[in-house]
């Protein structure tokens, strides 16, 4: 019987190779992934991008439409009552019931804020002030303030008068009646509209009590004639990406459009505009061609032709470029000349 020695041979990895293997491994697992991971991103993007080019279509498209049917508003307003590079305001049917809406178009966040200051009259029929300043880092839409008193008011010759520093008279007997002596909480709570006044960031309001107010409050020291609370709050518009459109219903008669009754809708929410939104032109026949209106009070009265353009990016810090759409609109009721 025949006794073959066979010695097998087997090779296997080495440790070093192994983690070798496996680190290659990792690495092209995670450049698998990576790309991926970058091609939903990518994909989701342009996605992104597209649906905000198509929502921009539509508004301009709607847009277009709306400020072509252009009309006198139901209270005679002229059919343009704002031209501006970014907000153009006017009157058109937009619902065909047979009354001029009042329609905003903007690009902006509408902000609002509260601010409460108080003052003393520290001497019979004297008066105190109060000073709002830098209050608004927007375009002021709306604001009023919220007036209270209190002190040596419960006679019909004691009341408070308050006005604004421009020399405007909000109330001048607030507490004649139904206010009581010295009393432990506000009284006699009026609110004024103050927008045109607080225009342009700052408004002074001073109380004064008639020569009857006196100092009688409170018992003990130290004591005072009156004093005035006001509670300032304004809705302001600060310039965003947000191109919106908003719309007032007409209402009373007389014929008005309340502020703060505008409706406001979202268009798109990626408009990079730094050109205007909004350009307007009358038809030089002399010279047979548009000419572009520079003076704002000239865009009021003579636009004939508006241009729409609207710069939409998702993203401006990465690829595919800015989406530019530019329409050109005539206001048929407003005839060429």
């Amino acid at each position: 019987m025949q006794n073959d020695n066979v010695k097998y041979k087997i090779k296997s990895f080495t440790l070093i190779e192994t983690l070798v293997a496996i680190f290659i491994f990792t690495l092209a697992m995670g450049t698998i992934s990576g790309l991926i991971v970058m091609g939903y991103r990518t994909h989701g993007y342009t996605l992104e991008q597209s649906i905000a080019i198509d929502e921009a279509r539509r508004g301009i498209e709607i847009m277009v439409k709306e400020i072509r049917q252009a009309q006198t508003g139901e209270d005679g307003s002229f059919p343009i009552e704002k031209a501006g590079d970014k907000e153009f305001i006017f009157y058109s049917d937009i619902d065909k019931d047979g009354q001029a809406e009042k329609i905003r178009y903007f690009l902006g966040t509408i902000n609002s804020g509260t601010q409460t200051l108080e003052c003393t009259a520290p001497n019979s029929g004297g008066y105190c002030d109060v000073i709002f300043s830098n209050f608004k880092s927007g375009n002021l839409k709306l604001a009023e303030v919220s007036v209270s008193v209190r002190g040596d008011l419960d006679w019909s010759n004691e009341y408070v008068s308050i006005s604004t520093d421009d020399g405007t008279t909000l109330i001048s007997d607030l507490c004649k009646t139904g206010c009581s002596h010295c009393a432990e909480a506000w009284e006699g709570t009026r609110i004024f509209d103050v927008t045109t006044q607080a225009g342009d960031n700052f408004i002074k309001f001073r109380a004064t009590g008639s020569s009857n107010v006196h100092l009688q409050c409170p018992i003990a020291s130290p004591t005072y004639s009156m004093k005035a609370r006001f509670v300032l709050t304004w809705t302001e518009e600060i310039m965003g990406t947000e191109f919106k459109k908003g719309v007032i219903e007409p209402t009373g008669s007389p014929v008005e459009y309340p502020q703060d009754q505008e409706k406001i809708s979202v268009l798109t929410s990626y408009v990079r505009n730094t050109p205007p939104i909004f350009e307007y032109f009358y038809f030089d026949e002399n010279e047979n061609q548009l000419k572009k209106i520079e003076d704002y009070p000239a865009r009021l009265k003579d636009t004939k032709i508006m241009k729409v353009y609207l710069v939409v990016n998702v993203d401006p810090n990465r690829p595919p470029n800015e989406f530019e759409l530019e329409s050109f609109v005539q206001l048929r009721n407003l005839k060429l000349e």
